[in-house]
Order: C-alpha cells, then sequence, then structure tokens
C-alpha cells in the first residue's frame, strides 16, 4: 500500500519531530521549511522570520495504520494552535500553526476536523491553524535531523520536549510507541533477554513491524536459540534491510525494517537450520498476526 505524505508546523520542529516519531504507522518524519518564498532557506534565515517558511516535518504515513484523522488529533492536542504566530517562548511567523496538505481528501478531513474542535468550544478561542496546499518542502541541515534523540541533555529537550513528549503519550497512548518500544526501535536499544513476549511463542501467523506493519517473518522460520530473543532463520523477501554495525566494539550485522528503517535485531551465521541463519529479534519490534493457535 502507498504511503501518504502531510506536513505539519506547530512551532518548534525539534518538538514536532520528536512527538511524531512515536507514532505506530508514522515511516518517515523530516524536519524542514515550507510555505516561504525563498529557494532552499537556511535556519537562519527562517528564524529570522523573513522568508515566510514555517519551521515544518515532512511526515509519510500508512493511512492503514494510522488514519489521518488519528494524526491530526495528536497534531492539534500536543499545540497550542489557537495562538498566532506563537508556540511558548517561540514567537514568529516561523512558528505559526499550519497544515500543508498534498491531496483534496486531506484538505477537506483537516477542515472538517477544525471545524468540529471550533463548534465544540464556541465560547473558547478559535483554531487559527492555517491550512495551505503543499507547494514545496525543504528538508532542514542534518544537525536538525533526530535533534531530540541525539541531544536528550540538551536543556531546550530537557525543560519543553520532554514534558511535551510525556504529556502526549498519557493522552495518545493507544497511538504511540511504549518507551521502550521506542528505546528499541528508534534508538538501537536491546531489549532484556527472557523478558519478551515472542520468546517462547508457539502461534502460527506471520510477525509484522510494531512501527508500519510490514509483514516480516513466518512463525514456521521462527526456531527456539535459547539465547532469550524470538529468533527465525529467514525473513520474508525483502521485508528487511541490512546495515553494517560496529558499536560497542562488535562487528555485527544490522536488521531493519524495509520499509519505515526501524531497527529490529541483528543477523548472524549460526543458524541451525540450512539457511545457517539466525535473526535475533526483540519482542518489542514485533505484532503476531496469528492465524491459528497450532504449535509447530
Amino acid at each position: 500500500m502507498n504511503n501518504s505524505i502531510i506536513v505539519f508546523g506547530g512551532g518548534c520542529f525539534w518538538c514536532t519531530e520528536a512527538v511524531f516519531k512515536m507514532l505506530k504507522g508514522v515511516t518517515t518524519v523530516l524536519p524542514g521549511y515550507a510555505g516561504g518564498t525563498v529557494e532552499n532557506p537556511t535556519y537562519e534565515q527562517v528564524c529570522n522570520g523573513n522568508t515566510g517558511h514555517a519551521e515544518s516535518v515532512q511526515i509519510e504515513y500508512d493511512a492503514s495504520v494510522v488514519p489521518l484523522r488519528s494524526l491530526l488529533t495528536v497534531f492539534f492536542g500536543s499545540h497550542d494552535p489557537t495562538t498566532r504566530n506563537r508556540q511558548g517562548n517561540d514567537v514568529g511567523t516561523q512558528y505559526r500553526s499550519v497544515i500543508f496538505y498534498t491531496t483534496p481528501e486531506q484538505k477537506e478531513e483537516i477542515e472538517k476536523f477544525i471545524k468540529e474542535i471550533n463548534d465544540s468550544n464556541k465560547l473558547g478561542t478559535p483554531v487559527v491553524t492555517e491550512v495551505e496546499p503543499l507547494k514545496k518542502f525543504w528538508i532542514a541541515e542534518n544537525y536538525h535531523q533526530d535533534y531530540f534523540a541525539k541531544n536528550k541533555g540538551n536543556p531546550y529537550c530537557e525543560i519543553v520536549i520532554n514534558p511535551k513528549l510525556e504529556k502526549v503519550q498519557k493522552e495518545f497512548a493507544n497511538l504511540m510507541l511504549t518507551p521502550e518500544q521506542y528505546k528499541v526501535l528508534k534508538e538501537k536499544g536491546t531489549e532484556a533477554p527472557f523478558s519478551g513476549k515472542y520468546v517462547y511463542e508457539k502461534k502460527s501467523g506471520t510477525y509484522n513491524c510494531t512501527v508500519c506493519a510490514n509483514p516480516l517473518f513466518a512463525s514456521t522460520a521462527k526456531f527456539d536459540s535459547g539465547t532469550g530473543w524470538p529468533s527465525f532463520d529467514e525473513a520474508l523477501p525483502g521485508a528487511v534491510k541490512y546495515n553494517e554495525d560496529n558499536e560497542h566494539g562488535m562487528k555485527r550485522t544490522e536488521i531493519v525494517c524495509a520499509k519505515c528503517g526501524s531497527h529490529l535485531g541483528h543477523v548472524f551465521d549460526d543458524g541451525p537450520t540450512k539457511t545457517g541463519k539466525r535473526y535475533c529479534l526483540n519482542s518489542v519490534c514485533l505484532e503476531l498476526e496469528e492465524k491459528g493457535s497450532e504449535e509447530k
């Protein structure tokens, strides 16, 4: 299924990126600039407020996993859409609340959603979020990408972003990755051995990516490796990609989801079956789509 694209501006794009990277069904989140008149703007130019751009994030999402309405619910619930050109201490048109749509259907649903908010709160301050067609999105400089993940000790991250993420995780828990899932899938962490729910699982079905529901492994490829993590001897064709991983003084091959790029685990050449492979996975990266309860 083809993914959809939408661009949100809700203040500092460090915050907006961090929020939407936690959502299931969101495959990529890119900070950048949209809605302005200057070609290929720099961060310094946008910060001056003279280019017309808004700090934004381009979101690629699978509507079968996370529909646009859910994205809108999180967007409007994670920033103040009633204050023009301001989010907290960030002031200027570059911090305006704005949505850049890419299809007429998106435009219709966005306007309907805003009307519902205003109709339900007639005595309150109305939504001032601008709704515009996306003409051009400029990807921000490299140091803005994954800013929160790379700079958690930064005072802005600790004081502004952390509280916002905690609020979002609490209010939209059904749409979000858990803290453990985020740590493993987005920050290449590893769950404790023998702690995952699929270590001893023997039900039949397909193991899908927690983030994007991409089918990854068939239950028939699963075996008990005795390592404490769910193991498989082969992936479904085209389901995963491989990266060289030299972290922690080791040379390993990392497995990532081919669709959304989320970290899944590692693959080793010590498998006991004819493939000779042992795909060592984290349970939190997987969701079993059952096809019965027969044991292998």
